[in-house]
Protein backbone atom coordinates (compact mmCIF):
# COMPACT_ATOMS: atom_id res chain seq x y z
CA UNK A 1 0.00 0.00 0.00
CA UNK A 2 1.11 3.52 -0.72
CA UNK A 3 2.19 6.09 1.84
CA UNK A 4 2.48 9.88 1.61
CA UNK A 5 6.28 9.52 1.81
CA UNK A 6 6.41 7.24 -1.24
CA UNK A 7 4.05 9.52 -3.18
CA UNK A 8 6.03 12.66 -2.34
CA UNK A 9 9.27 10.96 -3.42
CA UNK A 10 7.82 9.89 -6.80
CA UNK A 11 9.72 11.70 -9.54
CA UNK A 12 9.10 12.06 -13.26
CA UNK A 13 10.73 9.53 -15.58
CA UNK A 14 11.04 9.30 -19.36
CA UNK A 15 7.66 7.57 -19.49
CA UNK A 16 4.60 7.63 -17.27
CA UNK A 17 4.37 4.91 -14.62
CA UNK A 18 1.95 3.67 -11.96
CA UNK A 19 2.27 3.31 -8.21
CA UNK A 20 -0.36 0.83 -7.04
CA UNK A 21 -2.24 1.09 -3.75
CA UNK A 22 -5.04 -1.48 -3.38
CA UNK A 23 -8.32 -2.63 -4.94
CA UNK A 24 -7.73 -0.89 -8.27
CA UNK A 25 -6.51 2.46 -6.91
CA UNK A 26 -3.23 3.75 -8.30
CA UNK A 27 -1.24 6.94 -8.76
CA UNK A 28 -0.20 7.71 -12.33
CA UNK A 29 3.07 9.67 -12.41
CA UNK A 30 3.43 11.45 -15.75
CA UNK A 31 6.62 12.28 -17.64
CA UNK A 32 5.97 15.95 -16.83
CA UNK A 33 5.85 15.16 -13.10
CA UNK A 34 2.08 15.22 -12.55
CA UNK A 35 0.64 12.80 -10.00
CA UNK A 36 -2.89 11.71 -10.88
CA UNK A 37 -5.22 9.40 -8.98
CA UNK A 38 -6.91 6.69 -11.06
CA UNK A 39 -9.29 3.88 -10.12
CA UNK A 40 -9.49 0.81 -12.34
CA UNK A 41 -12.64 -1.31 -12.22
CA UNK A 42 -14.81 -3.59 -14.36
CA UNK A 43 -18.34 -2.86 -15.51
CA UNK A 44 -20.21 -5.63 -17.33
CA UNK A 45 -16.91 -7.35 -18.11
CA UNK A 46 -15.25 -4.24 -19.56
CA UNK A 47 -12.27 -2.60 -17.90
CA UNK A 48 -12.79 1.07 -17.09
CA UNK A 49 -10.67 3.77 -15.46
CA UNK A 50 -12.07 6.60 -13.35
CA UNK A 51 -10.04 9.79 -12.85
CA UNK A 52 -10.34 10.83 -9.20
CA UNK A 53 -8.11 13.92 -9.06
CA UNK A 54 -4.58 15.22 -8.73
CA UNK A 55 -2.19 14.77 -5.82
CA UNK A 56 -1.74 16.77 -3.54
CA UNK A 57 -5.11 18.46 -4.19
CA UNK A 58 -6.68 15.07 -3.46
CA UNK A 59 -5.01 13.32 -0.52
CA UNK A 60 -4.27 9.62 -0.25
CA UNK A 61 -7.01 9.15 2.35
CA UNK A 62 -9.60 10.97 0.23
CA UNK A 63 -8.63 9.02 -2.90
CA UNK A 64 -9.07 5.75 -0.99
CA UNK A 65 -12.48 6.86 0.29
CA UNK A 66 -13.65 7.85 -3.19
CA UNK A 67 -12.42 4.61 -4.77
CA UNK A 68 -14.18 2.54 -2.09
CA UNK A 69 -17.37 4.55 -2.53
CA UNK A 70 -17.31 4.03 -6.31
CA UNK A 71 -16.30 0.37 -5.97
CA UNK A 72 -19.37 -0.32 -3.84
CA UNK A 73 -21.67 0.77 -6.69
CA UNK A 74 -19.90 -0.83 -9.66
Amino acid sequence: MLTDTVISAAKARDRKYKLYDARGLYLLVTAAGGRLWRFKYRDQGKEKVLALGQYPDLSLVTARERSMKHGAFS
